[in-house]
């Protein structure tokens, strides 16, 4: 497997897998805020609400991964045009996923981590602690 093509054939498949999971996650994330949102306005046109109504909205919202930053960097000093990236997807808890993909001339690599209480048993590179505290924060990436 060390054909330049096959490299860079496997490489665009590892970022073809980042972006879906991506793209699930946010699709993910915006239904349940929808969800929420509706909830809401039904419950706003039929009667006043109450505090367990409330509660029971913020308890869903909490959940949703809405809180998202990507940081963009070169991972390599022979490449440019900050290709690789590390992007956190949490909720307002914390609990989410960092992947990052990893751009080099001839390969490429995705991983991904579990976010638990804005924490991961993994080892987070500084870029994927940066994307996380960006994401905490409401602050863009880089």
């Amino acid at each position: 497997m060390s054909d330049p093509q096959t490299l860079a054939t496997a490489a665009l498949a590892a970022a073809v897998v980042a972006v879906v999971l991506a793209l699930v996650a946010v699709v993910v994330a915006v239904v349940r805020v929808g969800r929420v949102r509706a909830q809401l306005r039904a419950l706003e046109g039929q009667r006043p609400v109450g505090s367990g109504d409330l509660a029971a909205l913020r308890a869903d919202l909490a959940q949703a991964l809405r809180h998202v930053a990507v940081v963009r960097y070169d991972a390599f000093g022979d490449m440019g045009g900050r290709l690789s990236f590390s992007a956190a997807i949490i909720d307002d808890r914390g609990d989410g996923l960092v992947f990052s993909s990893i751009h080099a001339r001839g390969e490429s690599r995705t991983y991904a981590k579990g976010i638990v209480g804005g924490g991961s048993d993994a080892t987070l590179t500084p870029e994927e602690q940066q994307a996380l505290a960006a994401a905490r924060t409401g602050s863009q990436g880089a």
